[in-house]
C-alpha cells in the first residue's frame, strides 16, 4: 500500500462539519451582494442546502440560483478560514503524523468541504499533499459529495493509482472509499466515540499515528 488519502473535517479539523452559523452568515452575505431582500421565511431557507426551495425563492426574487449558490460557497469558505485563523476551530494534534507520512508515501486530502477550503487547510496546517480535492462550488459539486466516490476517484486518477487507503471519521467515508476501490480506516474522535464502527471498514484507528503502522504492515 503506497497511497493514503484523508478526509478533512473531523480528521484534520476539529468538529465533524462546518458550523451551521457559517452557512447562515454566508447566505446573508450572498443575498446582500445580490441586492436581494428576502422575507424571514425565505432567508431561513437560503441558509440551508435545500436547493429546490432556494431555487424557488431565487425565482421569486429575480436572482440567479447558480450565482447565489456560488457566492454562498465562497462566503462560507471565508468564514471557515476566519474561524481557523482565530483559533475558534482547532487542528488535531496528531495531524503531525501526516507530515511524517508525506515523506514516506503518496498522500492526499479528499473532502466533502469546498475546494477553496481544502486548499486553505492544506497550507494552514503545512502538509505537502500530492493531491487535494474538495467539492466544486456549484450545485453539481454539492451533489457529488460522499458517499458518492466521485472526488475520491478524481484524486486517484490525478495520482494515476487505483488502490490505497482512505482515512475518515464517518460511515459515508467508508462507503465512498470502498466504492472507489480503496481500503478504509474508521478514525475514532470524540464526536464519533459512541458510534459503532462500520462493519466493512478495513481498520479501526484511535489516532492518526496508527496510520504509520498500518502502511508498514507486511503484505501477505
Amino acid at each position: 500500500m503506497t497511497t493514503v488519502l484523508f478526509d478533512m473535517d473531523g480528521v484534520l479539523l476539529e468538529e465533524p462539519r462546518t458550523d451551521p452559523q457559517v452557512y447562515a452568515d454566508a447566505a446573508d452575505a450572498a443575498l446582500a451582494e445580490l441586492g436581494a431582500e428576502p422575507t424571514p421565511a425565505q432567508r431561513r431557507d437560503f441558509r440551508t442546502h435545500e436547493y429546490e426551495r432556494i431555487r424557488t425563492h431565487c425565482e421569486e426574487l429575480g436572482i440567479d440560483p447558480a450565482r447565489f449558490w456560488t457566492l454562498k460557497e465562497t462566503h462560507a469558505s471565508s468564514g471557515t478560514h476566519d474561524r481557523l485563523r482565530s483559533g475558534e476551530r482547532g487542528i488535531y494534534e496528531d495531524v503531525a503524523a501526516i507530515r511524517e507520512l508525506t515523506d514516506r508515501t503518496t498522500t492526499g486530502l479528499v473532502t466533502n468541504n469546498r475546494q477553496e477550503t481544502a486548499e486553505f487547510v492544506t497550507e494552514f496546517v503545512g502538509i505537502d499533499f500530492d493531491v487535494v480535492r474538495g467539492r466544486d462550488p456549484t450545485l453539481e459539486g454539492y451533489e457529488r459529495r460522499k458517499p458518492d466516490p466521485y472526488y475520491l476517484e478524481e484524486a486517484l486518477a490525478e495520482l494515476d493509482v487505483s488502490d490505497g487507503l482512505y482515512v475518515g471519521d464517518s460511515p459515508k467515508d467508508v462507503v465512498a472509499g470502498q466504492a472507489a476501490g480503496l481500503e478504509t480506516a474508521f478514525l475514532r474522535r470524540s464526536h464519533n466515540r459512541e458510534r459503532e464502527c462500520p462493519p466493512n471498514a478495513t481498520y479501526e484507528l484511535e489516532s492518526l499515528t496508527e496510520v504509520l503502522s498500518v502502511i508498514d504492515e507486511p503484505v501477505l
